[in-house]
Parts: C-alpha cells; structure tokens; sequence
C-alpha cells in the first residue's frame, strides 16, 4: 500500500508532538534539579555539619574527616555504624585552597590546567 499525503503528515505531526514533549518534559525536569539544588544549597549553608573529605577505605568503608561546630573529627563510617576516631585541631589539617584562601572547585582545577596546557603548546 501507498502512503497518501495526509498519512505522511499525520505522522509527521505525531512525530512532532512526541518530540515537542519530550523536549517540555527534559525542560521541566531540569529546571527542578536546579531548584532543588539551589534550595538545599540554601538550607545547609548555616548548618554546623560539614563534611571535610571522604576517603574510602573498602568497598563500603570511608574515613572522613568533619567539622562539627569548631572541632573537626575523624570518623569511620561503615554499613551500618560510625565510630569517632580522633578529633583534630585546625592546624593539623591540610586545606585544598587557591591563592585567595577560598576552596578549589572542579572548574578552577581546570581552567588552571588549561592554562598550563596552553604555555606548553606556545
């Protein structure tokens, strides 16, 4: 059977429309991450929890160093229990920070080594 040209068109404007609302429903669902994000991001800035940095240790097994108020605490998080291991002074640890004093972020890293690529390809 031959398709007439209102089959086509039917099914290009379905085409259309599942498209159109795949692209609303991926927009919307974007525009929620990013508000939720930024809502949590809001509420956690006055807390007095912070976590410091995670190791792992094994599979389900971290060491991690927190900030609880002023103190920082070393703490071994496992399954299903958390053990406090040592509590450490401000001094004895070693922050990960810029020239500014502020933390490094993932996009300061890398603009930071795209910088030292650039002087290598000159």
């Amino acid at each position: 059977m031959l398709l007439t040209g209102m089959d086509r068109t039917d099914g290009f404007l379905q085409f259309m429309t599942v498209l159109i609302l795949f692209v609303f429903v991926l927009a919307v669902t974007w525009l929620t991450t990013r508000w939720i994000a930024g809502y949590q991001k809001t509420k956690a800035a006055g807390c007095n929890l912070e976590v410091i940095e995670t190791m792992r240790v094994t599979g389900n097994k971290y060491l991690q160093i927190v900030r609880a108020g002023e103190r920082y605490l070393v703490i071994a998080v496992g399954k299903d229990e958390i053990h406090m291991l040592a509590e450490l002074s401000r001094e004895e640890i070693q922050f990960h920070e810029n020239g500014n004093g502020q933390n490094l972020n993932f996009g300061d890293i890398l603009e930071k080594f795209k910088k030292q690529n650039a002087k290598e390809d000159d």
